[in-house]
């Protein structure tokens, strides 16, 4: 992602910056502007650094937040960049899990803090607009405008069958708002629940608001810094164990779909039911399957005896062998671990099991034998939802201390733009506001995130365009990660700004597109794993009702 033709591009960039003939800048005095120095009215400018170029003019002040915002746009595409570098190296776990959720935050983060910190408390208040406008804008374009164009670009062919999954690859149904749509994996819903759970601080610091609490605005900023900050570790450690917690969630799929494949074909063996009417297990009749399978009227199932009913199970579609699957079915009904199964065992074990089937089968009517099929089709698109069905090649690393060191690099480098030009861009946001007019916080809602996101929602709709399930599983969990580190680690900087300066907390309309928007998107996203092509536009249109919403609150109804 990160190559030499954006380093190019960042050089020349500082390079006319420092030698732009058209702008003059400003001097600060022991780190905070100086009341006493010229102001726009004057026709002089409010650029913080002396050896940076500001202007006065609309074109001027536009010129300067694109390439402010390209500059910003390059630190997120290093650090990108770097993150995903180390990644191929050190693996999943601490890197996958703690440094890249943290470093994809970092640009947002920064931009966040330096629009609090200039300036005397009556400027921090103003200019942290900007932060909130940032911190609202990245969420509500990446669950709307991103989220949108990757149903887009990524649909494919929905299948014929009751499942109604995609099929990879195949896209012949063109724009069909009901026959073409997206398919990801459940733990892409989890993600989509640990999103809703984040909004949580957001919710405490307007408690006061909701209440009308005149002095409870701070101890309320306070408790939702505590619960930000707690979330956010809870997230982190959450990542790290993730690739450790998948594998036991995948292990435990196999383990149900073996059991409901095995019930299935043990029914098809006996003569009745195994389910009574008011749905408590047949115990006659499960006890006479349990003497079928004991050829040799010892009391007791062997393992060959057990092999034996196996051989006629149809595993194939789990790339499960005859040895792993019995050997499942033993370890399930042995208890007492003596490499055979009882009829006291058999009963149990099949007991459980249809319990287990019952409570997958809503509404399931016991006298069908349509329960335990339906129950082996559910388990079996829960682990094929959960397998990892990756679509590339595994390489070796060759060289793996220079791309060690070249992914530092792109980290340093990153950072470094972050740092040096996040508070140049708030002051040219402050000028464009200052010369046309328009509100802060609108300016950085629509084009901050442009310049922190594009990176990451450019590869994603690249990512999302390769029309796999497992390509568009990783592309959705990482736009909802990407909200949850706004909702907990931006979060925590701007309450730390308001409380620690004495800042009011007064942005409810923001928090409440903000909560609108991931509620809607989270909850939807949370309980379905298929989204068709009608969706996007839901999503689509979200964007301008969240800005319209925002206007109206703040310049009608007067909630600023």
């Amino acid at each position: 992602m990160a190559n030499s033709q954006p380093l190019l591009f960042f050089l020349l960039s500082v390079l006319f910056l420092l030698h732009s003939p058209i702008v003059h800048g400003r001097q600060i005095s022991d780190g905070i502007i100086s009341d006493t120095l010229p102001s726009l009215e004057n026709g002089e400018c409010e650029q913080t650094y002396g050896f940076l170029p500001c202007s006065t003019t609309v074109m001027g002040n536009l010129f300067l937040l694109l390439v402010y915002g390209y500059l910003m746009f390059l630190a997120a595409t290093f650090l990108s960049s770097g993150s995903e570098l180390l990644l191929e190296i050190l693996g999943p776990g601490v890197v996958g899990g703690l440094l890249l959720t943290i470093l994809g935050a970092l640009p947002d983060a920064i931009l966040i803090l330096v629009s609090g910190l200039s300036g005397h408390k009556e400027t921090a208040q103003e200019q942290v607009l900007i932060g909130m406008g940032l911190l609202s804008g990245s969420t509500v374009m990446l669950l709307t405008i991103l989220w949108g164009s990757c149903v887009v670009v990524g649909k494919c062919d929905l299948s014929e069958d009751q499942n109604q999954t995609t099929i990879d690859s195949q896209d012949t149904k063109t724009f069909s708002l009901f026959g073409s749509a997206v398919s990801t994996d459940v733990q892409t819903s989890y993600a989509a629940r640990i999103m809703v759970i984040s909004i949580i601080p957001f919710i405490i610091a307007q408690i006061p608001k909701i209440f009308k609490i005149s002095s409870g605005d701070r101890w309320a900023v306070f408790i939702a810094l505590l619960f930000s900050v707690a979330l956010l570790l809870a997230y982190c450690v959450y990542q790290i164990y993730q690739p450790w917690i998948q594998s036991r969630r995948i292990a435990y799929s196999k383990h149900k779909h073996v059991l409901s494949g095995f019930l299935k074909h043990v029914h098809n063996e006996v003569f009745g039911r195994l389910l009574n009417d008011d749905g408590s297990p047949n115990t006659p009749v499960i006890e006479k399957l349990f003497e079928r399978i004991d050829v040799n009227s010892d009391n007791e199932i062997s393992h060959q005896e057990l092999a034996a009913l196996i051989i006629g199970m149809q595993f194939d579609e789990m790339d499960l062998n005859m040895k792993d699957a019995t050997q499942k079915i033993m370890d399930e009904f042995d208890t007492s671990g003596d490499n055979a199964i009882d009829k006291q065992e058999f009963v149990r074990g099949i007991s459980k099991w249809l319990n287990v089937a019952k409570g997958a089968i809503s509404h399931a009517d016991f006298r069908s034998t349509d329960l335990l099929k339906d129950f082996h089709d559910i388990t079996r698109e829960e682990h094929v939802q959960l397998i990892d069905r990756g679509d590339e090649a595994v390489v070796s690393i060759a060289n793996p201390i220079w791309i060690t060191l070249k992914s530092l690099l792109f980290l340093l480098i990153g950072t470094a733009i972050a740092i040096a030009f996040a508070d140049p861009l708030v002051d040219a946001v402050n000028s464009f506001s200052s010369v046309t007019n328009i509100p802060p916080f609108f300016i950085s809602f629509i084009v901050m995130p442009l310049a922190t996101n594009s990176s990451e929602a450019v590869s994603a709709v690249i990512f999302a365009s390769r029309k796999k399930q497992r390509t568009a599983s990783l592309t959705f969990s990482e736009i909802y990660g990407a909200v949850t580190m706004n909702n907990t680690l931006c979060l925590a900087v701007f309450l730390s700004l308001v409380y620690v300066r004495g800042l009011a907390w007064d942005f409810s309309a923001e928090v409440l597109v903000i909560l609108i928007v991931s509620v809607l998107m989270g909850i939807f996203a949370s309980f379905r794993t298929t989204f068709p092509l009608w969706t996007s536009f839901v999503a689509f249109i979200l964007y301008p009702i969240s800005l319209l919403l925002v206007y109206v609150l703040d310049y009608v109804f007067g909630w600023s």
